[in-house]
């Protein structure tokens, strides 16, 4: 019997066609592409067999994992049962053991180049790679394994990217990146600390619906989502235009919103979507909650941004784009200067209209 496609597998859950159609829009927004995309999307999904998936987790916090865990739009269950069919990840999967391992393995004999391998983590080569085993095999040697005969590797959040904060100097283990741990095998890195579910499930209804991975720069990210740095994107880029900084956690210009690049903020040297796609079902993200970006989707951010609470010296780019002190000295001087203007302006009005009536 013919496999149901995605959207009988929805329809069965009891998932509307306006729901469906709604997910399709979503993915369409966090794609970059046209609303009009969404009716594609839907095509695509309605005649697609879902795809099967493996995760694994290597030199980690999990926290990507919590952040799948967290997803809204669709849900875990969703993602879980509907979009993918994911056969092993070893923190929620209900089996242990050799029977966990057993699943694993059944989808790399099965299915091989046919699945994608999520991959959560860094792994470490230094030893031999015995700083991080399971099963009594290392990271390094499930890593070349089930990667190697994957049809893609999503590498998900920073730490299986570029290393993360495992790698960061002195780097004790040898860690490093799935790419440089898998020389070779076609990665997608969707970076950051941790990172947001729905750019992992957008790349894989992309594939779904295009037969192709989404566009990816040269450090083999999403342009979708990796494409534009979060200082263009952000609410309180304004404030930076006008010169209007946080000078101290909690001062008025905190209250007021303004500008946190002052205490630290990272995100004109950022790349990623967290002002648009945002956190917690879409309503907020860190800046946007007081807290300054500390560029977690940057390459080795551990080492080159930090500290995260010391203003970068300068931002790259023209015009207004040169230091936060010029800036805010050029503004508070032109400020002075307007005020100046009208004070004097206007008197000369009531003068001139004062010997107007008196002539």
């Amino acid at each position: 019997m013919k496999e149901d496609s995605l959207f009988d597998k929805l329809s069965k859950r009891g998932v509307s066609r306006r729901d469906f159609m709604k997910f399709c829009s979503a993915m369409a927004a966090t794609l970059a592409l046209p609303s009009s995309f969404a009716v594609q999307i839907a095509e695509a999904l309605e005649k697609k067999q879902k795809p099967y998936a493996v995760w694994l987790e290597f030199q980690d916090c999990a926290g990507d994992s919590e952040s799948m865990l967290r997803a809204t739009k669709p849900t875990i269950a969703e993602i879980l049962l509907d979009v993918i069919s994911l056969e092993y990840h070893e923190t929620i999967m209900a089996a242990s053991g050799k029977q966990a391992e057993k699943s694993l393995m059944d989808v790399v004999k099965n299915h091989k180049g046919k699945y994608f391998a999520i991959v959560e983590g860094a792994i470490p080569k230094k030893d031999g790679g015995v700083y991080c085993t399971i099963g009594g095999r290392t990271a390094l040697d499930i890593a070349t394994e089930v990667c190697g005969n994957a049809l893609v590797t999503l590498a998900v959040g920073s730490c299986s990217s570029w290393g993360g904060l495992p790698s960061a100097k002195p780097n004790p283990t040898g860690a490093v990146s799935v790419k440089e741990a898998v020389p070779g095998i076609t990665v997608v890195n969707l970076p950051g600390c941790p990172m947001n579910v729905e750019n992992v499930t957008a790349t894989i209804v992309h594939y779904l619906t295009f037969g192709t991975l989404p566009p990816l720069d040269s450090r083999n990210r999403p342009y979708f989502a990796y494409g534009k740095r979060i200082h263009d994107n952000c609410e309180r880029r304004s404030h930076y235009d006008a010169g209007q900084f946080v000078r101290q956690w909690g001062d008025e210009g905190h209250r007021k919103g303004w500008c946190l690049y002052e205490m630290g903020c990272k995100g004109p040297e950022a790349h990623m979507n967290c002002p648009t796609i945002k956190w917690n079902e879409g309503t907020s993200w860190p800046v946007q909650g007081g807290h300054g970006c500390i560029a977690c989707a940057a390459d080795h951010n551990w080492d080159l941004m930090t500290p995260f609470y010391k203003r970068l010296p300068k931002v790259p780019g023209f015009g207004v784009e040169k230091t936060a002190d010029k800036i805010g000295v050029g503004i508070a001087a032109a400020a002075a200067a307007g005020v100046a203007a009208h004070a004097i302006a206007g008197a000369s009005k009531k003068k001139e209209s004062k010997e107007q009536e008196k002539g």
